[in-house]
């Protein structure tokens, strides 16, 4: 990209001049079709090639590296808005965004995505969407205002671009932490801020990297539902770039563009069927949720009604509240239990989960990210009557992949039912058995601040609630006892992090019908705060 090209030529020597580029160029039109030879190929999208600029365009004058402006005749701009870091701007934003127009060139905006300094961690962690008591949740709360400067930068300029890309690599300058997965996890929270900020402001994004950049800073973070945009570096071979396009992307998004660079300039061509058109935001990501039904960063709670068997929803707000019930359909009656899981099909959206009680048929109800369905149902597995109780526990075996947790009621034992992504399954794991000792069940995420999805369970003799972490990789570690006294609670569910702090939290409801929360810190809980009364009328909670 045009803000990390001069520390990309600082570690490797550029090898290929601008010649050599060219032919590489016309190697890659005979490839993707935009030159005809022999029988001609059947109709596609037309291949679009571009540019991407940024401060090196600048003059030296200024901090640029004085690096010339695309073609004219260039089929698309991706304009920088930073100085290679958050929290600056690109000194020529104006003069850039005036050369776009004079030649009336498509563009989309970048921006760059950055570990925070301890001074930027203070300042802008202060306040934002998710609350400051935690360092996750400033450190989110910083690449929230990572995206609203951007979108202040594009104010000044009175622009609107389509899509704002989030540039996400390794820097030599400010750079991120990546030697743990504790680390890496932290990477994650400020990019999500990233995310939510754009959306919240209007935008629709996606991601720019490579594999090895994204693995080192985000541990491999799998990203289905929001679009790649890849870079291939110097070209090693004349079809890299198309590579980019074809082979799977660095966090599983559909690749939408592909980049490569000589000594001159940055080069950008589409995905096919892509042509630089504008496309919606994709669905929130909210890390290690299973419960953000509508899509909004906020987990929710869904409710079945007893009367009627009506499904309804209950948006959280953020900060440990609920609003108004909202109809999603009747007819839910006709199931023994229904989970929300996570992204299953690798959409982006968080789906449900149910058992149906007459044919022990495993559905796939597949969310559409904003609080409804995208039909048709999908049934994905048979036999499941067998088991009586289904918990969606997110990444269970450290695949970056939403996986299930399934109790056998005759024989108690435990399985790990692991997702593939794609709406299927991988092979199951034994746990354990001596299960049917427990009444209920939770996949609240990261209870204990580890970095890997745990379980929550009650164990009935006793009311005491315990905490079984993951270890990551699809087993259990130690159990520790979360409390007493939870025998009494008529529904046990956890929706992850309702009151906005990133660290998940517990729901329970009472013998009188009173719905409660039990925040949590990563070392305990914190005061339960009453959520509502006159529950008894819904018959599962989840």
């Amino acid at each position: 990209m045009s803000d990390n090209m001069p520390v990309s030529r600082d570690r490797s020597v550029v090898r290929r001049s601008v010649s050599r580029l060219l032919a590489c160029l016309s190697a890659l039109a005979l490839v993707t079709g935009v030159l005809a030879v022999g029988n001609a190929p059947p109709a596609r999208a037309a291949v679009v090639l571009g540019h991407d600029i940024s401060w090196p365009q600048c003059p030296t004058s200024v901090g640029g590296y004085g690096l010339p402006m695309p073609p004219t005749t260039t089929g698309f701009v991706i304009l920088g808005l930073t100085k290679g870091l958050p929290f600056t701007e690109n000194p020529c934003l104006a003069s850039q965004i005036s050369w776009v127009r004079t030649n009336s060139r498509p563009a989309h905006a970048y921006t760059m995505a950055g570990f925070p300094t301890t001074a930027q961690l203070t300042t802008y962690g202060a306040s934002g969407p998710w609350r400051t008591t935690t360092r996750a949740g400033r450190l989110s709360n910083v690449g929230y205002a990572e995206a609203r400067y951007a979108v202040a930068s594009l104010g000044r300029i009175s622009w609107h671009p389509p899509v704002v890309w989030i540039d996400v690599e390794p820097r030599s300058a400010q750079p991120w932490p990546s030697t743990s997965a504790a680390q890496r996890l932290e990477n994650r929270y400020v990019i999500e801020g990233i995310m939510r900020g754009l959306k919240e402001a209007g935008f629709a994004y996606g991601l720019y990297s490579n594999t090895s950049g994204w693995q080192a800073i985000t541990g491999s973070w799998w990203l289905p539902g929001v679009p790649v945009w890849a870079t291939a570096g110097t070209l090693d071979y004349p079809t890299e770039a198309l590579d980019r396009c074809t082979q799977p992307s660095f966090s599983g998004g559909r690749p939408y563009l592909a980049q490569w660079w000589d000594a001159t300039r940055d080069y950008d061509r589409t995905c096919e069927p892509y042509t630089f058109t504008s496309f919606p935001a994709p669905p929130a990501t909210l890390s290690g949720s299973t419960a953000d039904f509508n899509g909004d960063w906020k987990n929710d709670l869904l409710a079945r009604w007893t009367s009627t068997g009506t499904l309804r929803l209950y948006a959280g707000n953020g900060t440990g509240g609920i609003g108004t019930g909202v109809l999603l359909g009747a007819g839910w009656g006709a199931f023994a239990s229904l989970e929300t899981v996570g992204d299953f099909d690798g959409d982006g959206a968080a789906d449900v989960l149910t058992r149906e009680t007459s044919t022990g048929y495993l559905w796939l109800y597949r969310g559409n990210g904003k609080g409804g369905w995208a039909l048709p149902r999908v049934r994905v597995g048979t036999g499941w009557g067998i088991f009586d109780a289904v918990v969606g526990v997110g990444d269970w075996n450290g695949d970056q992949r939403v996986d299930v947790l399934a109790r056998r009621a005759s024989t108690g034992e435990l399985f790990l039912y692991p997702g593939n992504g794609r709406g299927g399954w991988g092979a199951r794991v034994r746990l354990g058995a001596g299960w049917n000792a427990m009444n209920g069940f939770a996949g609240p995420g990261d209870v204990n601040g580890d970095g890997r999805a745990d379980l929550v369970v009650r164990e009935r003799a006793t009311g005491y609630l315990w905490l079984y972490p993951g270890n990551g990789t699809g087993g259990l570690l130690a159990r520790v006892r979360l409390g007493t006294g939870w025998g009494s609670m008529t529904s046990l569910t956890s929706p992850g992090d309702l009151n906005g702090d990133r660290v998940p939290d517990i729901v329970v409801r009472d013998g009188s019908g009173s719905l409660w929360l039990y925040p949590r810190t990563t070392t305990g809980w914190q005061a339960r705060q009453l959520l509502g009364t006159g529950w008894n009328i819904v018959n599962l909670v989840f």
